[in-house]
């Protein structure tokens, strides 16, 4: 048995960093979290202690490669038993298993992490076959890098790699193996020892930027809680034990429920009005904002987004990258509302002032004089208030198929699958 480990929800302060582990470990899809702040800070802590309120996962016994039945399609002819010597143990037996925290060594070589020929089988029993690297052991946990920033070059391509397409290839000799690789990267850092490679800073969701506690009353309960759980570390976990079931129970339902969360069309126009007015790159944080506001919806036990949901993803993922979000998000919020109503009203003009309704309106105009040559003043007025009836049918017919039009291309997104 190992160490035992610091309680989750002892934690004092840093919300920010104790929240987005919480909304990666219901939602993968987000992307990690990049933690930036000084030494001392309970980064470390708080993602060791993670795994403790996370839900098991189920994997197969034995498997070299972690693999998980909820993949097992998508591993298609890969996962043999027969195929692969490494794979000999492994009977496909499904267990329960509790997420573990992988980390990466900042010394670790490239064969390491991705995977090598097993050379002790190769020497003794001539048989060339694979052993696993750190993105195998990986699969289904918490990948864990301590100073990402100083990680070399080399390593943030395999990275990214595994990140972004979920699996790892790995090509030795005469060795080829793929298999999945699906984890939640984790990185810490110290800004003063150097700046994240923007390829990698870039598929991370969600960046926080933490500091030193400075109110004295927390510094002193966090020295009191560190002395407790050092002196007696069972005693002290059992103290947190309810509230630890409370969060399990609470990211559990979570994991649940976010498949039915929907969200309105204004407010992803208002995701992607404050993205593309905040200086962003690219497109991933417009997506990163969806996903982690219907996370944080399902943590919250909200079955549709609101606009405190909203807010609170908006700062999780463009907080560090544009630090003015934080104290002008309400301002942001109702700007963007401004400008899509701006936008809508200008549709609805432009719809109507088109060539075609005028021609349209003039014809029946027409139409009338003509079949009407020398009518009695009686007739013409109530010729006249006809033609008046039927240009508002017209009018009313045109702005509600405006409408209708506005509706369908105002935000054109499926968000079922998000």
């Amino acid at each position: 048995m190992g160490n035992p480990i610091f309680p989750f929800t002892a934690i004092v302060g840093q919300n920010e960093i104790k929240k987005s582990l919480i909304l990666n470990a219901i939602n993968p899809k987000i992307g990690g979290v990049l933690i930036k702040g000084d030494k001392g800070t309970a980064k470390t802590t708080a993602v060791r202690a993670l795994t403790e309120i996370l839900p098991n996962i189920n994997v197969f016994d034995n498997c070299p490669f972690h693999n998980m039945p909820k993949y097992s399609e998508k591993l298609g002819p890969y996962c043999s038993i027969d195929k692969y010597p490494e794979c000999e143990n492994c009977e496909k037996v499904v267990i329960k298993k509790q997420m573990t925290v992988i980390e990466l060594p900042l010394g670790a070589t490239e064969d390491k992490i991705v995977g090598s020929i097993n050379i002790t089988k190769a020497l003794k029993e001539g048989i060339t076959s694979l052993e696993p690297g750190i993105l195998a052991k990986a699969n289904g946990n918490i990948l864990y890098v301590d100073e990402i920033n100083l990680l070399d070059d080399s390593l943030v391509d395999v990275l990214l790699d595994a990140s972004a397409y979920g699996q790892n290839t790995v090509e030795r000799e005469s060795v080829s193996r793929t298999h999945q690789s699906n984890f939640i990267l984790v990185g810490t850092m110290n800004p003063a020892e150097g700046e994240l490679r923007p390829q990698l800073a870039d598929r991370i969701g969600l960046h926080i930027n933490v500091s030193t506690i400075t109110e004295i009353e927390d510094r002193i309960t966090i020295m009191e809680r560190r002395e407790e759980f050092e002196n007696n570390a069972i005693q002290f976990r059992k103290k947190y034990h309810i509230k630890q079931k409370e969060l399990y129970d609470k990211i559990k339902n979570a994991k649940k429920l976010l498949p039915s969360v929907n969200i309105s069309k204004e407010l992803i126009g208002i995701i992607a009005w404050i993205c593309l007015n905040s200086n962003v790159d690219g497109h991933r944080s417009d997506i990163t904002v969806l996903k982690t506001s219907k996370t944080i919806a399902a943590f919250n036990k909200h079955e549709h987004v609101t606009e405190n949901d909203l807010k609170e993803a908006l700062i999780l993922v463009l907080g560090e990258r544009n630090p003015s979000i934080k104290n002008n998000m309400s301002q942001m919020i109702q700007n963007a509302k401004n400008k899509l109503k701006n936008k809508n009203a200008n549709k609805l003009k432009s719809y109507l002032n088109k060539p075609e309704i005028t021609e349209k309106s003039t014809k029946n105009k027409s139409n009338s004089k003509m079949n009407n040559a020398t009518p009695s003043n009686s007739s013409q007025m109530n010729m006249k208030q006809n033609s008046i009836q039927n240009n508002d049918e017209i009018k009313e017919l045109t702005e509600n198929n405006a409408q209708k039009e506005m509706e369908s291309d105002d935000v054109g997104i499926d968000i079922k699958n998000l």
